[in-house]
């Protein structure tokens, strides 16, 4: 999928170290909201480790993360993952990020959007859901602009990596 002068596409093992680099560079601002990529992308040879688990995950159809790359630049700007998939509805929780760099230049937004129909099109989920902490305003500025409503607020919901469990807000967006 592509838009611009970005590309949206499934993440591979062999991009590990740009992956790395996506993470190392935005680790601060992603630790609390991103705690279990950021646990497991401490080093280079973590994430290599990583994504080969992701490469199970992607085959299981348990597991589907998307790279947002600058064509440019060859470098990934941004991430959205598809977690958390209940095949039974089906439904799915989407996360994702854009670079700090990136940040309010619409590049999440109409990525996350790509994402959204291929997602209904070609897996034809029924409902998906994103989670944000109330503070987190661009993340749901992002999520209402691709339909998604607010839902209700989970209290209690998340331990971020500094201890602190919070209430988390939830968004839904539903599929006929």
């Amino acid at each position: 999928m592509t838009f611009r002068n970005f590309k949206i596409a499934s993440l591979a093992t062999s991009e590990s170290e740009k992956f790395f680099n996506l993470i190392e560079s935005n680790r601060k601002r992603l630790e609390d909201f991103f705690a279990g990529t950021v646990s497991k992308t401490k080093t280079l040879d973590d994430t290599i480790n990583y994504c080969r688990e992701i490469e199970q995950k992607i085959l299981n159809k348990s597991y589907f993360p998307f790279v947002i790359s600058d064509l440019k630049t060859d470098a990934f700007i941004g991430f959205i993952d598809v977690k958390n998939i209940d095949w039974s509805i089906p439904k799915t929780e989407i996360g994702y990020f854009i670079d700090a760099n990136y940040e309010g230049q619409g590049v999440i937004t109409k990525s996350l959007g790509k994402v959204i129909a291929h997602l209904s099109e070609v897996h034809q989920f029924k409902k998906l859901l994103c989670r944000s902490h109330s503070r987190n305003k661009g993340s749901i500025a992002v999520a209402k602009k691709n339909g998604f409503i607010l839902e209700g607020t989970i209290r209690m919901d998340y331990k971020t990596t500094q201890g602190a469990i919070v209430d988390l807000d939830y968004y839904g967006r539903v599929f006929s």
